[in-house]
């Protein structure tokens, strides 16, 4: 078949992609993102603002279409689930493509706490009101071998020293990544059942406290102490979540996420497992079968870390900065003269450095510019280095080590590069 899989980069999705594609299915990826080497088949779109007479051109040819896009909070959830998806399934009706495969969220249909899951439900909603053979699929939390999201906060929260547990929380079922490709694979078949609407869920309700605890025992760590965290704290942990989302990274900690951790992601799999005969595993015998390796235990310590160390880069050099043109304006300058720089020189080059160390640290923190923010850095920093040798060289030997500490954070800085990326 000639399948068109919208959202075919995110966790989902590429596994949907890698199965189909080894199945012999010819796939066509349409997401934002750019195309990668791997990616025989990729269409660069904005499903929020692609309009009904674009999609009829994607359509050609076309024997099935999977929807599984998603926006989080900070993006347009309303033109990705709603309107952006809502032109898709008209322009499939108009082309003739009867069968559409759309992934929901569990929860959505009973009741909508967040913008999240009020679109998701008014997307689904666009799709059931059209003459098509539908399919909507609302999976739990997804666990697997790669990771994203709610699966890879699991993995991040088993990593620390205290398992925190958030106070207002309902239970999960988590459901394996394998069921739910099983599952789209069925509803591909010739003479699949359609018009149906399913619950993914894993055949055991847990709290996420405990989904944490076996993750830590799967990644071979002793359990944890359980740190039962104030509301007050749990409330500031989401409101920075929101900040981040504010500076453009995508993070499982938001308002988003404490309004869908109140409710949960429970429901019926008896279904799902009549309908299609897939069974759907227990999340701990599914991670016994598959025993973790160095890179998961690398990924779940590093997970936290990472936000600190933009954090903590990001501030350094905003902190240089403004120290630089305040009370560091004095040493600085008496730096520079003793290098044999003129004084309207030398004013000129603390003024600009600062400037620059401001300029740098935003930039690392703004997430559309990390990528930029941490190459400057890394220049500037070996920059500082040559000049500071050539106009100073005393300072190699000073106790405090101004030089030598270029190095250590000249090595952060490439440890942020390498763990920048998000999927």
């Amino acid at each position: 078949m000639r399948i068109l899989l919208v959202g075919g980069t995110g966790l989902i999705g590429s596994a949907i992609y890698a199965r189909l594609s080894a199945e012999g299915h010819e796939c066509v990826l349409v997401s934002r993102h750019p195309p990668t080497a791997f990616d025989r088949h990729h269409i660069t779109l904005d499903l929020a603002r692609t309009d009904i007479s674009e999609w009829k051109g994607v359509l050609a040819g076309v024997d099935a279409v999977i929807n599984a896009a998603g926006a989080l909070q900070g993006q347009d959830m309303q033109g990705v689930h709603v309107a952006g998806s809502a032109a898709l399934y008209a322009a499939c009706e108009s082309a003739g493509v009867r069968r559409v495969i759309l992934f929901s969220a569990i929860g959505s249909n009973v009741d909508a706490l967040s913008d999240f899951s009020r679109t998701k439900r008014e997307g689904e909603a666009a799709l059931t009101a059209r003459e098509l053979d539908w399919v909507v699929l609302r999976p739990s939390v997804v666990v697997g071998r790669p990771a994203y999201g709610g699966s890879a906060l699991l993995r991040g929260l088993a990593a620390l020293p205290v398992l925190p547990v958030m106070p207002g929380t309902a239970a999960i079922q988590p459901v394996h990544l394998d069921d739910v490709v099983e599952t789209v694979l069925f509803f591909l078949q010739p003479g699949a059942p359609s018009r149906v609407a399913l619950d993914l869920a894993g055949p055991r309700r847990i709290a996420f406290s405990d989904a944490v605890a076996l993750f830590r025992a799967w990644l071979r760590w002793r359990p944890a102490y359980r740190l039962h965290l104030p509301s007050w704290l749990a409330s500031a942990a989401y409101r920075a979540g929101d900040v981040a989302q504010l500076l453009g990274w995508r993070t499982p900690i938001n308002a988003t996420a404490q309004a869908e951790m109140r409710r949960g992601a429970t429901g019926d799999p008896g279904l799902w497992r009549q309908v299609t005969g897939v069974a759907p595993r227990d999340l701990e015998a599914a991670l016994a079968r598959e025993p973790a390796s160095v890179q998961e235990r690398w990924f779940a310590r590093l997970y936290a870390l990472k936000p600190l160390i933009f954090v903590v880069l990001g501030a350094f050099w905003i902190a240089t900065g403004i120290i630089s043109l305040s009370a560091g304006w004095d040493i600085g300058m008496s730096l520079l003269r003793e290098g044999g720089l003129q004084e309207n020189v030398a004013a000129l080059t603390v003024t600009a450095g600062a400037l620059a160390d401001l300029a740098i640290g935003c930039a690392i923190l703004y997430r559309p510019l990390s990528r930029y923010g941490l190459w400057a850095a890394l220049i500037i920093s070996l920059t500082y280095a040559v000049i500071g040798t050539a106009l100073v060289p005393r300072l190699w030997t000073d106790p405090l080590g101004p030089m030598l500490k270029i190095w250590p954070v000249i090595m952060l800085n490439l440890v942020a590069m390498a763990i920048r990326e998000d999927r």
